[in-house]
């Protein structure tokens, strides 16, 4: 066994034979450390075994349909595509706080009182620490299928799997185990890639499911190499201010369903809720009669959600105006904004123009384009938008409003909440006008034809 020392980039795993302070690969500064790297000889026999399966037809392959568990969470089901897939690998990322660990451990109790056997490997916390957090979140629930352990140690771990034969492995976190054979760090390129690898194959050999929680860094992005979320199967996200209330889970990649749905949930002293209606939860504190208030409907795989929108226009200080944006893509804002100053008039050049989007929610749908256009207009103007209005459409550079996916899923749901009147896109209204709602539809071609809704100038 020959030892060299390499040098790998801790961002995207670019490995060098000599240090550089910036990764050609990732164009990362400072990102190279030092590691010792193993040269293994390849063995025949080894090699062999692993081609043992020899290419077959495609249409020769039986199809299978996945086994898949309920996690007693609807949510959560809703996300992993119906249930969690036996012999699959997750993924959970998030920021500190969101609510990984409290998730898991809500898993696990679910999955226990099933009938199921869960091992927790508690790598940050202590085993007594681990039962003060389960104890909270279910103070009366006591099982004797879920086995937790504080370990960090790779080798030990898959010891300790295939001693209990367990349906679920829960890793908290992967930044945190090492692999003896390694001489790099816990948390390096080479432990993180080399023990997500190992938990992988033993997920796919053994059928057990396996739960791996990632940090992520201050971008916002999971800590470790990008091959991690190559390797796994679903790659989970929880979204939201952790001193909000409010948390969405969000699949951004799933091998057995959509990558389209969302989770939300609410964060309560016992642990993470199921928000049934979200809709109803965004627009709770809504305030009556105030100008820059629209709300707008965005569909998320298959769950249509209504949130508020609210922009504040104001002078701009210093000469220079400013465009500021959360829960809406800052480009597009500076998009939208042009639009209203050429097609439509508004006097916005020398204006600061913040927009917030109510509930921490990401909104990427164009469907909310003219929502957004008319909240910046009702703030520009100081003319309060009714409470009652649904905007939808998207607008396009010359002011057309554009046809949306899916208006029958944003009008039911507008209809089930109150509102009284929806402005859609003229495109649209085909095969809407003839079915009973409860709520008026106005067709518009334009966005000014919109803004003369609002303020009454034509019905």
């Amino acid at each position: 066994m020959k030892t060299k020392q390499i040098y790998t980039c801790q961002h995207c795993g670019y490995q060098s034979a000599k240090w550089l302070g910036k990764c050609p690969d990732c164009n990362a500064w400072n990102s190279f450390v030092e590691e010792t790297f193993d040269q293994v000889p390849a063995k025949t026999k080894v090699r062999a075994a692993l081609y043992k399966d020899a290419p077959v037809l495609l249409k020769d392959v039986q199809p299978q349909e996945a086994l898949r568990v309920k996690t007693g969470i609807a949510e959560l089901d809703r996300v992993l595509g119906g249930g969690i897939v036996r012999g699959s690998v997750v993924l959970i990322g998030g920021d500190p706080g969101i609510g990984k660990s409290t998730i898991s451990l809500q898993i696990s109790n679910q999955l226990t009182h099933r009938g199921l056997k869960v091992l927790y490997i508690s790598g940050e916390e202590s085993v007594a620490q681990t039962k003060l957090r389960a104890q909270r979140l279910a103070p009366h629930g006591e099982n004797d299928l879920l086995y937790i352990v504080n370990q960090t140690d790779l080798s030990l771990i898959s010891e300790y799997i295939r001693q209990l034969k367990p349906e679920l492995v829960i890793i908290d976190s992967i930044q945190v185990l090492f692999d003896p054979q390694f001489t790099s760090s816990p948390g390096s390129v080479t432990q993180v890639r080399e023990c997500a690898g190992i938990l992988t194959q033993m997920a796919k050999t053994t059928g057990t499911t396996v739960f791996i929680i990632g940090h992520v860094t201050k971008e916002g992005t999971l800590a470790g190499p990008r091959v991690l979320e190559h390797i796994v199967d679903t790659v989970l996200y929880f979204e939201g201010d952790r001193f909000s209330t409010f948390r969405l889970l969000r699949a951004v990649k799933n091998r057995f369903g959509s990558t389209n749905e969302i989770g939300v949930f609410e964060m309560m002293s016992d642990g993470l809720k199921e928000v049934g209606n979200p809709s109803e939860l965004f627009l709770a504190q809504r305030p009556h009669d105030a100008a820059g208030s629209v709300v707008v409907a965005t569909v998320e795989g298959s769950r249509p959600l209504l949130v508020e929108v609210q922009a504040l226009v104001s002078r701009a200080s210093f000469g220079y105006a400013r465009r500021r944006s959360q829960g809406f893509d800052f480009n597009r804002l500076a998009l939208l904004v042009a639009v209203l100053e050429k097609r439509i008039g508004l006097g916005l050049e020398a204006e600061d123009i913040f927009l917030n989007v109510v509930g921490g929610i990401q909104v990427e749908d164009p469907a909310v384009d003219t929502g957004v256009c008319l909240a910046v207009a009702s703030a520009f103007l100081d003319r309060p938008i009714p409470g009652d209005v649904l905007a939808l459409g998207e607008v396009g550079l010359t002011g057309e409003i554009r046809s949306i996916s899916q208006p029958l899923v944003r009008i039911n749901e507008a209809a089930k909440l109150g509102f009284k009147r929806c402005i859609l896109p003229r495109s649209n209204l085909r095969g809407l006008e003839k079915r009973k709602f409860g709520i008026e539809l106005i067709a518009v071609t334009t966005l000014k034809e919109a803004l003369d809704c609002i303020s009454g100038k034509h019905s």
